[in-house]
């Protein structure tokens, strides 16, 4: 039928598992943001949500790493981390096989994916659910970007992706909700571990709120890692959402840099033009 809702938030696994040493009142908002853009997704009455995330070596590694995948399950596992690290049950999560068979077989025409009939989510899709569907009620088709082993996918073929995302979405008959999850400036496992470029996080945001295709793939992989460490490639996911919202203008819902859990913690949401 229709994309029917396109938003993006941050996964850190540090909004679970590390939720108590975060500023309180900041934590508090952050969590009502992610709760607020579950109800808004629920409020579209979708039939499912595609959840573009960041490949973290959970289901492929350097033997077989694709530039993009998406599940094709009717139930998936998660999270893959320690459930005492991160505070998330392990728990099987719903999928629907036939209609990612669907989506995949319309990404396809346009974009080379691949796809997978086993997924193990790790916080990168299990972090956001928890808040946004905490009932596990809703089938979810779980799509996957590189963001992790160079070389990596340009940012224009993560725009061909999303937009591919969009078009397979508006060819099925269900209702289609899509949320992108990563991280904007961060430094994972490193000695920087929880330093955020502030700056940089907020004028990235500002030119995918503006939904401005040309500054969003204008940056380049050094800068991206100069800038923004190398979890900054994950603003592949960002770019998929905002292809596939043809050109509707964003919302920041919420933005706030969050050292503890080493990011600028995010909720976003993009108007879907026709």
């Amino acid at each position: 039928m229709a994309l029917v809702y396109c938003g993006a938030c941050s996964h850190a696994p540090g909004i679970t598992a590390r939720a108590e040493r975060a500023d309180t009142q900041t934590r508090q908002a952050l969590e009502t943001a992610l709760h607020r853009m579950g109800d808004d997704i629920r409020a579209t009455r979708p039939d499912a949500l595609v959840v573009v995330a960041a490949e973290h070596f959970a289901n492929f590694f350097m033997n077989n790493m694709p530039a993009f995948a998406i599940g094709m399950a009717d139930d998936y596992e998660g999270p893959i981390e320690d459930e005492g690290f991160l505070r998330i049950a392990r728990r099987r999560i719903p999928g629907d096989k036939a209609l990612s068979r669907r989506l995949i077989e319309g990404v396809m025409q346009t974009v080379d994916v691949a796809y997978a009939e086993e997924w193990k989510f790790d916080h990168g899709i299990s972090v956001p659910l928890h808040f946004l569907t905490p009932g596990y009620d809703l089938p979810i088709v779980p799509a996957n970007i590189n963001c992790q082993g160079p070389p990596l996918a340009p940012l224009s073929r993560a725009w061909a992706f999303g937009e591919a995302l969009r078009a397979a979405a508006d060819a099925v008959p269900e209702r289609i909700a899509l949320v992108a999850t990563g991280g904007i400036s961060h430094w994972p496992a490193t000695p920087d571990s929880g330093k955020i470029n502030e700056a940089w996080d907020r004028e990235f945001l500002r030119r995918w709120a503006a939904n401005d295709r040309a500054a969003l793939l204008s940056y380049s992989d050094a800068e991206i890692y100069r800038d923004a460490g190398q979890g900054g490639f994950e603003i592949r996911t960002f770019i998929a959402a905002a292809a596939a919202a043809r050109g509707g203008k964003g919302t920041i819902d919420f933005c706030e840099p969050i050292p503890i859990f080493a990011v600028s913690c995010t909720t976003a949401r993009l108007e879907i033009a026709a």
